[in-house]
C-alpha cells in the first residue's frame, strides 16, 4: 500500500511542460534585459539632454547669443565653424587643467599650456567667474581678434562656451612678457639694444596696422610692457583685447569711462574721458620709455614728483640730464645719436597735448629709421623688407600698394560660424 500511495501522486513532466517553462523562463530573462536596456537608454538620453540644456545655459551665460549677434552684423568677420572647440578638446589638451601646466594667473583669468589633438601647442586662458562688464570684454576681444591677423599681434585660434567660464584658446608665446624681461634684467639674459630696437619696432607696426589698416580703426586702450608678448625668436605679439575697441574710419575719438593702466594712462583721456589713437601713443611712449632706461613705469624708488616714468623721463630730458637715467646696457650698446633720437621720440610721444604727438605710423617709421642706424645694417634692411612695405597702405578696409605676401598677412583671418555654434553644442 505504501508504494502505490506514492506512485499515484508522482506524474512525470512530459516534454511540452519542460519546453513550457524554459521558454518562460527565457522570456523572463529577455523581459528584464529589455527593460534593463530600456532604463539604460532612458538614463542616457536624459543625461544627455540635461547635459545639452547646460552647455545651452553656459552658452548663453558666457555671452554665446551676444557674440552670434555682433559676429552676424560685423561686415569685416568672416569665420569657419571648425574653430569653435569643446570642453572635451581642452580638458584633454590641459591634462584636465592640471596646476602643473599653469603658465600664468591674473585679475583675468588663468593661463595653461595646452596641446592640440593635431600637436599644436596652445595657451588656454580660462577666465574668472564671468560676470556683465568680463562678459562685454570676452565677447569685445574674440569680435576684435576674429578680424586681425598681423603677425605682431597674439592669434586667437578659437574659443569654448560650453562650460562654467569661457575658455579662449591662443597662440602659446613661449618666452612671456617684455615686462618680465625688463624687470629682471640680472636673472636671465639680457635683451640687446638690437633687440630692444626691433621689439619697439614690431610693437609700433602693429599699432599702425590697428590704427590704420584694419578693416576699420581698433584702438588697443592697454598698451604695457605686460601685454607685450615675446616668442622663440624674441619677437613681440601685441596681446589683451579684453578693453580694446573698433571705431568708424571717420570717427575721430570714443567718449566711455576712463580705463587703463596707471603709469600708461594718457592725462588728456583722464581728464575728458575721449580717448583717440593719440592716447595709445602715449602709452606706447611710456613702454619706448622703459626700453631706453630699464626704469618701471611707476616707482616707488622715485621720489613723489617723478613716481611716474613719464614725468621722470620728460624732466630729465628738460634737465639735460637723459644719459643719467639710460640703461647701463642700453649705454654700452647703443650710439649717442640712436638714444638721442629714440629719446626725442619717447618726449613727442609723451606730449600732454594729444594733437602735437606723432600717429603710429610716424612712429614706425623713425624706429625704422633707428634701426638703420644700428650695427647690423644687413639685418635691419632685411627686416625692413619683411615689415615695413606695408607703410604705403592707401585705403583702412582694403590693403593697397602693397606686396603680395605682406597683403596676405594682413587679410583677416577666419574663426568660426556664428551660424552654427548652437549646432556644435548640440551635437558635442
Amino acid at each position: 500500500m505504501d508504494g502505490s500511495y506514492y506512485t499515484c501522486f508522482e506524474h512525470p513532466r512530459s516534454d511540452d511542460q519542460q519546453m513550457s517553462a524554459i521558454i518562460i523562463g527565457i522570456s523572463t530573462s529577455f523581459g528584464v534585459l529589455c527593460l534593463l536596456f530600456g532604463g539604460w537608454w532612458s538614463h542616457k538620453l536624459i543625461r544627455k539632454r540635461k547635459m545639452i540644456k547646460q552647455k545651452e545655459k553656459f552658452f548663453k551665460r558666457n555671452g554665446g547669443l551676444l557674440l552670434q549677434q555682433q559676429l552676424s552684423s560685423s561686415d569685416h568677420v568672416n569665420i569657419e565653424s571648425n574653430k569653435l572647440f569643446s570642453s572635451k578638446d581642452l580638458e584633454v589638451a590641459t591634462d584636465q587643467f592640471n596646476v602643473n601646466r599653469i603658465l600664468g594667473q591674473g585679475g583675468q583669468g588663468t593661463v595653461y599650456k595646452g596641446m592640440l589633438s593635431d600637436g599644436r601647442i596652445v595657451a588656454v586662458k580660462r577666465s574668472v567667474i564671468i560676470d556683465e562688464e568680463r562678459l562685454e570684454e570676452f565677447v569685445n576681444e574674440v569680435v576684435i581678434l576674429s578680424r586681425i591677423n598681423h603677425r605682431n599681434v597674439v592669434k586667437l585660434l578659437g574659443f569654448c562656451l560650453e562650460t562654467e567660464v569661457p575658455l579662449l584658446v591662443y597662440e602659446f608665446v613661449p618666452n612671456g612678457t617684455l615686462a618680465h624681461y625688463l624687470d629682471n634684467q640680472n636673472e636671465e639674459f639680457l635683451l640687446t639694444w638690437g633687440m630692444h630696437l626691433r621689439i619697439a619696432t614690431e610693437v609700433a607696426g602693429a599699432l599702425f596696422y590697428l590704427h590704420s589698416a584694419a578693416s576699420s580703426p581698433i584702438y588697443h586702450r592697454d598698451i604695457k610692457t605686460t601685454n607685450i608678448l615675446l616668442n622663440e625668436k624674441y619677437r613681440a605679439k601685441v596681446a589683451d583685447f579684453g578693453t580694446s575697441r573698433s571705431v568708424a574710419i571717420d570717427q575721430t575719438h570714443l567718449t566711455t569711462l576712463v580705463y587703463g593702466t596707471f603709469g600708461y594712462l594718457d592725462p588728456e583721456y583722464f581728464q575728458s574721458s575721449q580717448f583717440t589713437d593719440k592716447s595709445d601713443v602715449y602709452s606706447f611712449g611710456v613702454v619706448l620709455a622703459e626700453l631706453l632706461t630699464g626704469e618701471k613705469a611707476i616707482s616707488s624708488k622715485r621720489t613723489l614728483e617723478t613716481k611716474s616714468l613719464a614725468t621722470y623721463f620728460l624732466n630729465s630730458m628738460e634737465e639735460n640730464n637723459l644719459f643719467d637715467i639710460i640703461d647701463n646696457q642700453v649705454l654700452k650698446e647703443a650710439k649717442k645719436e640712436e638714444i638721442i633720437a629714440v629719446a626725442n621720440l619717447v618726449k613727442r610721444c609723451l606730449n600732454l597735448n594729444g594733437k602735437k604727438r606723432p600717429t603710429m605710423k610716424e612712429v614706425a617709421k623713425e624706429l625704422e629709421a633707428v634701426l638703420q642706424m644700428s650695427q647690423n645694417f644687413e639685418d635691419v634692411l632685411v627686416f625692413k623688407n619683411e615689415m615695413f612695405d606695408q607703410y604705403d597702405v592707401v585705403s583702412t578696409s582694403t590693403i593697397v600698394g602693397m606686396d603680395s605676401g605682406i597683403a596676405s598677412s594682413l587679410d583677416t583671418e577666419p574663426l568660426l560660424s556664428s551660424k552654427n555654434i548652437l549646432r556644435r553644442i548640440k551635437t558635442s
